[in-house]
């Protein structure tokens, strides 16, 4: 298949880049791509070898994060927003506005105090990459001229055979330099695309989703959209799945799914920061455009079979009570995830009076199960939301219940930690440390035992109960937000074989259990243990199942 150009619609980049390199062109970026250095783990930043440990130009000091002048070399370090000497020097010499970040060997802007993003560079980047991995004795570069070939074809949309590479990658143990597993690459920040990567971190190593595309079931190159030249989602994470699975380890730029993501919603088409999951649903909802409503049997029975809904998408049922004549009144929504408010015991929209809350201070810890508690506790609905009773024949006060009635493949809870008071008008981000489990039983939460529980477990059967259902979860990655409302980053952890990885975009290091459960998480991915690997199970040479055996269908999930 050949290379085609489509139509994206690509954000202006940043002036101060573009001015730079209107007035410089790519010197910069050659000379520093001879300072660059590569770890095994792919990791690139400056090397420091070369040099005495990187001092501020402007305050000698050697802490914080260190970022490069890309014209006249000037070392300067950013602590926090309100000590930014890496801003001052731009503003006392003029011109100086582009820089590079020291550790993560990323394009900076010292005016927008953000990353910015530029294919040349990135080129730049890649080919250091190149330069230093080891030749074997017929002269090919690394794993060989497969593996060359293969990360040529996915970064330039050349032809690829990817049902033999993916044969080769899933039935074939690869063993590699790095202790890192198969499958764990980071990801390059393309310009305040944190939100980005750590959702895509979560999506690439969801088993069912995993299994869809490593499988062929939605292959790019026999894609009838992507025969005639029409943009398609699917296809584009059947690229990353291929590029991320392909036994490389030096970070990856997802550039071209990006550039399609903006396509398909251009409201949010930016280099601006962007709410994470924001990002999930509207990636979720693009991939049910293109493989859901094009599904003729959708229209006649209901039930969505693509791969979004039929990993992601679960019932919530709600029960609203006369709370005169006990009449209940039940709907089902379909939900591809669960949003959570924190347990928290103050209300930021009524505490006027309320002074901040200090820096330091200690804030009592809510856990996962008071929130989903919290989910499924009756609620006294407001004087202006009261039932029409259609036993009463009026409208009277009611209670309403939430809780679930089919559970998803992958559970996805979202934690409310923006909160917006129309008192004050003003919103805040809730910091308050969340306790939850690494195993999750959702029996609690399901619709069957809520009733049970409400009439003091006297029915014996319920109505579309099944006593096989799966209700216990393995927790397989967590998506963390650090910083304020206005500003912050994204990180994702990952849970393989039982070790954790903080993927913090092109960064993969291992961490502690301790380490994963005292961040600030954001999103929480569960998947049913039966999908969940061993500890000792070598995710590279694991058996595929058939496409029947990979996915329970769900209903009414459209």
């Amino acid at each position: 298949m050949s290379a085609r150009n489509y139509p994206y619609i690509i954000p202006e980049p940043c002036k101060h880049l573009v001015d730079y390199k209107l007035k410089h062109g790519l010197k910069g970026y050659t000379l520093i791509r001879d300072l660059l250095k590569c770890s095994p783990h792919g990791r690139t930043m400056i090397d420091k070898s070369k040099s005495e440990m990187p001092r501020c130009s402007f305050c000698s000091g050697y802490y914080g994060r260190f970022f490069m002048c890309l014209i006249c070399s000037s070392v300067t370090c950013c602590i926090t927003p309100e000590s930014n000497h890496t801003l001052l020097h731009s503003e006392s010499v003029g011109g100086h506005q582009i820089a590079v970040d020291m550790e993560r060997a990323e394009l900076y802007c010292c005016v927008c105090c953000d990353q910015v993003y530029d294919p040349e560079f990135d080129k730049a980047v890649m080919g250091k990459h190149l330069m230093v991995l080891p030749r074997s004795g017929n002269g090919l570069v690394g794993g060989g001229q497969m593996r060359l070939s293969k990360r040529k074809r996915l970064d330039f949309g050349c032809d690829l055979d990817s049902k033999s590479v993916k044969r080769m990658v899933l039935r074939r143990k690869q063993r590699s330099k790095s202790s890192l597993p198969v499958g764990l690459r980071g990801l390059n920040n393309l310009g305040n695309t944190c939100f980005m990567n750590s959702v895509l971190q979560a999506l690439l190593h969801a088993p069912p989703l995993r299994n869809y595309f490593l499988n062929d079931m939605h292959n790019h190159e026999s894609c009838r959209n992507s025969s005639v030249g029409r943009l398609c989602l699917p296809c584009d994470m059947d690229v990353i799945f291929s590029a991320v699975f392909s036994g490389e380890k030096t970070p990856y730029s997802p550039a071209k799914f990006l550039y399609s993501w903006w396509q398909h919603s251009e409201n949010l088409a930016s280099y601006e920061q962007q709410d994470a999951h924001e990002f999930f649903i509207s990636m979720l909802d693009r991939i049910h455009e293109k493989l859901g409503k094009a599904n003729p049997a959708v229209k006649e029975n209901g039930d969505c079979q693509c791969i979004a809904h039929r990993v992601f998408s679960g019932l919530l049922r709600s029960d609203v009570t006369c709370t005169s004549c006990g009449f209940t009144s039940s709907t089902y929504d379909p939900c591809i995830d669960i949003s959570l408010d924190l347990n928290t015991s103050t209300s930021f929209a009524t505490d006027l009076a309320s002074k901040p809350s200090k820096p330091n201070e200690t804030l009592v810890a809510s856990s996962l199960a008071g929130c989903l508690d919290l989910f499924t506790r009756p609620e006294k609905m407001g004087s202006d939301q009261k039932l029409y009773c259609d036993n009463c024949h009026e409208k009277q006060d009611a209670l309403k219940q939430m809780s679930i009635k089919n559970l998803p493949l992958v559970l996805c809870l979202h934690i409310k930690r923006f909160e917006h008071s129309p008192i004050r008008k003003m919103s805040r981000k809730i910091d308050r440390h969340l306790q939850f489990p690494f195993s999750l039983d959702m029996r609690p939460y399901l619709s069957s035992s809520i009733v049970k529980k409400r009439f003091g477990n006297r029915i014996f059967s319920f109505e579309g109960e099944e006593s096989d259902v799966s209700t216990e979860f393995e927790v397989f990655a967590v998506v963390t937000h650090s910083g304020m409302l206005e500003s912050g980053h994204y990180v994702t952890y990952l849970r393989l074989r039982n070790q954790w990885y903080k993927c913090d975009d092109a960064w993969i290091t291992e961490v502690d259990d301790e380490v994963v459960r005292a961040a600030q998480c954001y999103l929480i991915f569960y998947v049913q243990k039966v999908f969940h690997p061993k500890g000792s199970e070598d995710l590279s040479c694991q058996p595929m199942s058939s496409p029947a055996d990979l996915f329970v269908p769900i209903a009414g999930c459209c």
